[in-house]
């Protein structure tokens, strides 16, 4: 298998919609990257293509790939086969002839698939009536054809034997007009790729929405013309009513053209024709329409996700109305009115081998179904621990239901963070956490504020010893100065006096007891600063002890959360 849906990681913000909408339920594989991001990439294995998860994705975070830049490089050095698809008229209603002319400028052989669609409607046609095939599920879808092999096994049994119509071109290409030229699909499937590898028939496909790209890219114009001609000249003949293969039930109405009497199912789309692909496997034989006429795309191939087309559903029917006008005009019959034989299955009649237009198909072993007992674990891995937990069923995952859920899970594809409930459960475990953590910082915190005022009323008593400090040692200087002038007068005296009598004793005696009282006063001062030193210094102890004290606190905090 090629690996043809892409996934662009950056651009996944893990909504989960690309596995909402897609019916391979091993096709996709989530993952919780290191910065919490979920990522869903593709397992490409177990993909089949349909292209719903590129039509869903609304931040470009997926994409496909195809052959156009390969074809357009072989086309420079070999002559390409062309087979345009019948919804090319849908896709580019006013531009298709442009197109096809523009390929057959670079020398491209150009063919019709609505011919294709002629011959697989003829080939079907006289299988169901030869008794060739029974109950029979068409196969012009690849996605529903992969999706048989890969999921539904079982169901091959029933998928038509018979070619798709661009197959029954290849063939008719290469076994009857004798081709050999490298063959490029014109398509609007991205799933046409696997079925050309599983085939061999067919080399490039090339889809519409990326053929416009390289045209855009390549700043090549494209004429446009007239929407109501549908005629045109290809290297072989134009098909007849094969051409509304690309609308719903288009396959059915080539059919009951011819035997309106055969009993024709259709289902379109992958919300709707997947889950009844599964129920119809579960169905007795017997159940069975002869013919359950399938395509994946809802509104048919015209709108397939290779398209790439602005037009609206509206604007497709109404060209495919035009189309089917077209077809019914340049249908032959050899009577009145539409009603005798028709002259192109007659010629299909003479010319083609039916064996010439069958097919082989490629089962692959279901991976096996986990058990309930299996599943257990991941349930409470889910945080599902009860039958209405395991029933929730909101899809928010992208499955339909948990137990989808829990087997992905179990196989390795998802993640049990991607559950709501899980998701819920977790947070609401937080929510506990962090209302009892926060319970604690506010008894944390009062303590602090506590703390805080102690230490405040602690710190003004410092600055207010400070401010004490600062005017004793002021004052001490001041008196200092006293002292000294009052001694060198002392000396004074005595130098200016050799002898001394009653009256200059007296003199002395007066001036020490002067000296005497600085002194004391300049004692006292000394006494009050060393007193005030020793308030900073128990100050500064009750302070560090507070200091320790917080600490302490919020070690321990820190250590309980």
């Amino acid at each position: 298998m090629a690996d043809l849906i892409i996934v662009r990681p950056d651009k996944c913000v893990g909504c989960n919609a690309c596995v909402r909408v897609c019916p391979a339920t091993e096709a996709n594989i989530t993952k919780i990257l290191e910065d919490g991001r979920f990522v869903t990439t593709v397992n490409n294995d177990r993909c089949i293509a349909c292209g719903e998860c590129v039509k869903a994705c609304n931040h470009g975070a997926r994409d496909y790939l195809d052959d156009t830049e390969a074809a357009m490089s072989r086309m420079n050095s070999d002559k390409l086969i062309i087979l345009a698809a019948p919804s090319i008229k849908s896709a580019f209603p006013t531009q298709w002839k442009g197109i096809l002319d523009w390929f057959k400028k670079k020398g491209c052989i150009i063919y019709d698939v609505s011919f294709g669609a002629d011959i697989c409607s003829w080939a079907h046609l006289r299988a169901i009536q030869n008794k060739k095939v029974g109950n029979i599920i068409t196969q012009p879808c690849a996605a529903i054809v992969k999706y048989i092999e890969m999921y539904q096994p079982k169901l091959l049994q029933n998928l038509s034997p018979i070619h798709s119509p661009v197959m029954c071109e290849a063939t008719y290409v290469r076994k009857y007009l004798r081709r050999n030229n490298p063959i490029a699909m014109l398509s609007p499937c991205i799933a046409k790729k696997n079925e050309f590898i599983d085939t061999g028939l067919i080399d490039y496909n090339i889809t519409f929405k990326k053929l416009k790209e390289y045209f855009d890219k390549n700043d090549i114009r494209i004429p446009t013309n007239s929407a109501q001609e549908l005629d045109y000249s290809f290297d072989d003949q134009q098909g007849q009513m094969g051409s509304v293969y690309s609308r719903p039930g288009g396959l059915r109405d080539n059919l009951w053209l011819f035997d309106p009497d055969i009993n024709i199912t259709t289902s379109e789309g992958a919300h709707k024709v997947y889950p009844e692909l599964d129920m119809y496997a579960q169905m007795p034989e017997f159940k069975h329409p002869e013919v359950f006429d399938v395509l994946s795309c809802e509104f048919g191939c015209n709108v397939g996700p290779g398209t790439g087309t602005a037009q609206s559903v509206f604007d497709v029917m109404a060209t495919m109305r035009e189309v089917e006008k077209d077809a019914k005009a340049r249908r032959k019959t050899s009577g009145a009115f539409n009603r005798g034989e028709d002259k192109l299955y007659k010629k299909f009649d003479d010319e083609l081998r039916l064996a010439d237009f069958m097919r082989n198909y490629r089962p692959q072993k279901p991976t096996p179904v986990p058990t309930d007992k299996q599943l257990e674990s991941v349930y409470e891995l889910m945080g599902k621990h009860n039958e209405d937990e395991r029933s929730y069923d909101c899809h928010a995952c992208g499955y339909n239901s948990c137990r989808d859920m829990a087997i992905s899970i179990y196989r390795g594809l998802n993640t049990p963070e991607n559950c709501i409930v899980h998701a819920k459960s977790v947070l609401l475990a937080r929510h506990s956490a962090l209302q009892e953590q926060h319970e604690k910082l506010e008894e944390i915190t009062n303590e602090c504020l506590a703390l805080s005022d102690k230490l405040k009323a602690d710190v003004d008593m410092i600055t207010e010893n400070v401010t004490n400090i600062g005017d004793a040692n002021t004052k001490t200087h001041e008196r200092a100065g006293v002292v000294n002038n009052l001694l060198q007068n002392v000396v004074a005296f005595c130098k200016g006096n050799s002898t001394m009598d009653a009256g200059s004793v007296q003199q002395l005696i007066g001036i020490l007891e002067t000296t005497i009282k600085a002194f004391g006063a300049l004692d006292e001062n000394v006494t009050k600063t060393s007193e005030s030193s020793k308030l900073i210094t128990e100050s500064i102890e009750q302070i560090t002890q507070l200091v320790d004290e917080l600490n302490d606190t919020l070690h321990k905090t820190a250590g309980e959360l």
